[in-house]
């Protein structure tokens, strides 16, 4: 059964709710009165569109369904989950939560994105108090992961778990917070940082472009993988932390920041660090940094999730839940080995599918089929796998970026030391190149070609038999050149 979520306010924030919870498979009613809200969350759907699904080597849930509600109450109407992401006034929130309260259900889950507030404060005035937590997301809501989740004294501890498990469904990562303070833990970092930039701009000392050049070619490189603590461990060499801190530590006490202070930002100084802006980032629109914050995210999220670290092991957590289903080698249908969307890393200077990429989509497609039929990581531990002899591919028409491909295999030749896979790579209805591999089981003790253990010569002995009497693909055999 769907689930629904309702998102009640669709700025920035709650846009990318919006588009999380609908590409995670949820329905969502969004209620908003502005009207721009619409084209807002349209906006958000479609850059999650183009890049989430990238992130994953496997298909998403089917997208949910998006409607936009006429008031409030229709919209948190058998919500299982309600998302506040109003604008940060208390007694904004705090009108809103108790219209919400008179028409959600008491089960349902009614969290705040609030940036600043506690839990307690947001809960003041409350019919029940103990159903509105803190889920504190980060831009954009669609790609990271990070939910900073914060309840109160009054908040169940089996409510927090079950927003927890929420969350990880989403492909999200939960921090759940033991104390309450004000902007959280993120923000506060945040602000820091935040705060002695203002200053450096204000004195003259650096430009807006510098100050983000210092963190994006710098620190920041470091932190997306291992955080502040971990990085100044590795700083401390073999002596660890410990001695990072008694060589490092007397510095924090030199005249190094004006963290204590708050420039006081007049005029002068907003029209300053906005000139300074628009020279470093004026020439592109909105929309355009936008697409490339979220390509970058996905390129760069992309190669965590293959080192699995930071981030990226969130998403390889996740994706795991997401494998396709294994099927039934005696089932005359050819099989879907692959389902995924076309990452802008998978893209060359002619703006499509770069060939090296269709080898790469027929190669992980085979290893799904050889898989399923028992090539585990169990079974090549134990010295069976599998090498290619020879692989020819056609390239029959073009693959975009954002595109959802999709493979499917015949096994023309299997239950003997040989395998012969013909793979076909479709974009909907249309068929955009054919993969054809003739494959060796090997024996990794030897290195030569061995007869393969009983499963997987049975498993693919069935799915040829089962592919037995399919049309012959045209194509099959065909050398470079060769005509039909």
């Amino acid at each position: 059964m769907t689930r629904k979520a309702a998102i009640l306010g669709a700025g920035v924030i709650g846009a990318g709710w919006a588009a999380r919870f609908a590409l995670m498979g949820w329905d969502v009613a969004v209620f908003d009165p502005s009207p721009t809200a619409k084209a807002t969350v349209e906006a958000a759907l479609d850059r999650a569109r183009a890049s989430l699904p990238a992130l994953y080597d496997s298909p998403l849930p089917p997208e949910g369904r998006v409607t936009h509600a006429a008031d409030l109450a229709g919209a948190v109407r058998d919500a299982a989950w309600i998302q506040e992401s109003v604008p940060e006034r208390l007694d904004l929130k705090h009108t809103l939560f108790q219209e919400v309260q008179a028409h959600c259900s008491p089960g349902a889950i009614l969290a705040s994105s609030t940036s600043g507030f506690t839990p307690t404060e947001l809960q003041a005035g409350a019919q029940r108090p103990g159903q509105i937590i803190v889920a504190h997301p980060f831009n954009p809501v669609y790609l990271l992961p990070l939910v900073e989740l914060v309840g109160s004294g009054e908040t169940p501890r089996d409510l927090l778990a079950k927003a927890e498990q929420v969350l990880d469904s989403l492909g999200m990562a939960p921090l759940t917070i033991e104390a309450e303070v004000p902007a959280h833990i993120a923000d506060r970092l945040l602000e820091a940082v935040w705060r002695e930039a203002l200053w450096l701009v204000k004195d003259g000392v650096a430009t807006t472009g510098q100050i983000d050049d210092a963190i994006r070619l710098g620190f920041g490189l470091r932190w997306a993988q291992m955080g502040l603590f971990e990085t100044y461990r590795i700083a401390g060499g073999d002596g660890g932390m410990a001695h990072f801190l008694r060589q490092f530590g007397p510095a924090l006490k030199w005249p190094w920041t004006r963290l204590m202070d708050v420039p006081e930002l007049d005029e002068a100084l907003v029209q300053k660090i906005a000139a300074q802006s628009d020279t470093q980032s004026g020439a592109h629109s909105i929309a355009e940094l936008e697409a490339m914050r979220d390509d970058n995210l996905v390129s760069i999220l992309r190669v965590l999730k293959d080192r699995n670290a930071g981030a990226g092991a969130v998403l390889r957590g996740h994706e795991a839940g997401l494998a396709l289903p294994a099927p039934d080698p005696d089932t005359p249908a050819m099989p879907v080995t692959l389902d995924r969307q076309v990452p802008v890393t998978w893209v060359d200077y002619n703006g499509h599918m770069n060939e090296a990429r269709f080898l790469q989509a027929f190669s992980n497609a085979c290893d799904q089929l050889l898989h399923w039929a028992g090539m585990t990581p169990e079974a090549i531990a134990a010295g069976h796998s599998v090498f290619t002899v020879e692989t020819h591919i056609r390239h029959l028409d073009e693959v975009q970026i954002g595109d959802r491909i999709r493979v499917k295999a015949r096994v023309i030749e299997g239950g003997g030391k040989k395998f012969h896979i013909w793979q076909e790579l479709w974009v909907g209805d249309r068929l955009c190149a054919t993969g054809e591999q003739m494959l060796l089981h090997v024996d990794l003790a030897t290195r030569r070609s061995a007869v393969p253990p009983d499963r997987i010569a049975n498993w693919l002995a069935r799915a040829k038999a089962a592919h037995a009497d399919l049309p012959w693909p045209e194509g099959v055999g065909r050398a470079v050149g060769q005509r039909a």
